[in-house]
């Protein structure tokens, strides 16, 4: 197995160098050589190497080291993080100390001991993987820091919502891959969130990656990251967000929108639990619990051949579908309250309630937007309201579009039944609230609904 990642060697002698070469290139990932220190910088970028073995003296200084470390501080003002080990035939203390202070992170002499050398590089290795490991989790820990300021609470007493929150208890013990469905605005990154809260990945990072944002050939550098110099602009090394999210949960937002290549090399990740940076060859090992969310309708869309249903079935263990604001009957006026006790603390209002007539009208709205336009209507209405209560003038709220013409009905009990049968629906099956809505007892309503047979 070869252990010792890709490997820059660096001397003026060229016997020296084949001499490596030969020696290492079987437990090596890639071995490349040169004589000529002034392109150590351009090797750094396009063959981004994990090791580099640099002589210290160069044809114009036989024993000083000065170009030596000269070239030193030209790699590490490039990569602080670089691994650096000198090599030499005139080794002693003095070079060997000078040389760790200034950066390097072994020293060779030679000619070298074959086990010594292979003791060296193999601690070398270690080194680089252990500096990439902190910068991974550095980046995790900020992730996770971002995440938590996220944090939202799930408000939803409807019979829909309480199925959904038992579905997710069931799961907290699992790790099975997610597909949330739903209406735009429904909320389905902030059951994303719940999920993860619940599960036994909490303490390691959520990373989302919006896939409805993402110019779509950015798409692969953003999930699997790349090398630098591995394109134009990578101007740095890059972890991509799978590697981030690993060990933690990753949730891809509108998974829908990503394009039929990308959704092989997402599965390909995903089946063989590893990545390969772009520019790179080496492949990174990965554990991810995956999330995924959409509006599309992805059945249709395998039917289409816009989708691979060998992914969806990958994605989707365990489907939840988040229902329309305007299915989840008084969760309207739950998550109506608690966006007011949020904008009136941050706005320094003293609204503290709403009226019967202006929750009637936040009953009786369709609300497309679903809570995103529930949120921004309460926001709004902070804002621009007066007093201690919020008056149905308050909510600005943007008329349904006309519906598609259709054969209209003037059958009484038709019409009766279609009624009773929508505001069940907008009470989230809540009978008491569906007889509000309908402006009768709730003795009524029931005598209704079993003469009707609902």
């Amino acid at each position: 197995m070869k252990t010792l990642g890709k490997i820059l060697i660096v001397d003026d002698n060229e016997d020296v160098l084949f001499a490596l070469h030969l020696l290492l290139e079987s437990y090596a990932e890639k071995v490349k050589v040169t004589t000529r220190p002034e392109r150590i910088l351009s090797f750094m970028e396009e063959f981004a190497p994990d090791i580099i073995l640099l002589d210290m003296n160069f044809s114009c200084d036989a024993i000083s080291g000065k170009e030596g470390f000269h070239a030193l501080e030209e790699i590490l003002r490039k990569d602080p993080q670089a691994i650096v080990i000198f090599m030499t035939a005139y080794a002693d203390t003095d070079k060997a100390v000078k040389a760790i202070k200034a950066g390097a992170t072994d020293f060779i002499p030679k000619p070298w001991e074959k086990e010594k050398l292979f003791a060296t590089l193999s601690s070398a290795m270690k080194l680089r993987s252990s500096r990439q490991e902190v910068s991974t989790l550095k980046k995790q820990v900020e992730a996770f820091s971002q995440q938590q300021e996220h944090a939202q609470e799930i408000i939803g007493e409807s019979p829909t919502m309480q199925h959904i929150f038992t579905t997710i208890h069931k799961l907290s013990e699992t790790d099975a891959n997610i597909l949330i469905t739903g209406e735009n605005g429904t909320g389905k990154d902030v059951i994303a969130r719940l999920i993860y809260r619940s599960s036994s990945r909490h303490a390691h990072p959520f990373i989302t990656i919006d896939l409805g944002t993402i110019p779509e050939n950015l798409f692969e550098s953003e999930l699997f990251g790349y090398k630098k110099g591995a394109f134009t602009d990578a101007r740095k090394e890059k972890s991509g967000r799978m590697e981030i999210a690993s060990e933690g949960t990753l949730f891809l937002d509108e998974i829908g929108n990503l394009s039929l290549p990308m959704q092989a090399k997402l599965l390909t990740a995903i089946e063989k639990g590893e990545i390969t940076r772009l520019g790179s060859a080496r492949a990174i090992k990965i554990d991810i619990r995956l999330i995924c969310a959409t509006n599309s309708n992805l059945r249709q869309m395998v039917a289409e051949g816009n989708f691979r249903q060998d992914l969806l079935y990958r994605m989707n263990t365990i489907e939840i579908e988040i229902p329309p604001l305007r299915e989840r009957g008084n969760d309207i006026i739950l998550l109506a309250d608690y966006f007011l006790q949020r904008y009136a603390h941050k706005y320094k209002k003293e609204i503290r309630t709403i009226t019967r007539e202006a929750r009637q009208k936040l009953l009786a709205y369709s609300w497309p937007g679903n809570v995103r336009e529930l949120q921004h209507a309460l926001e709004r209405a902070v804002i621009l309201g007066e007093g201690y209560q919020l008056k149905p003038d308050n909510f600005l709220l943007q008329p349904a579009p006309a519906s598609p013409a259709r054969e209209e009905i003037f059958n009484l009990n038709e019409l009766e039944k279609l009624t009773i049968e929508r505001a069940m629906k907008r009470a989230g099956g809540n009978v008491t609230r569906a007889a509000e809505l309908l402006g009768i007892t709730r003795f009524t309503l029931y005598r209704k609904l079993e003469k009707l047979g609902l």
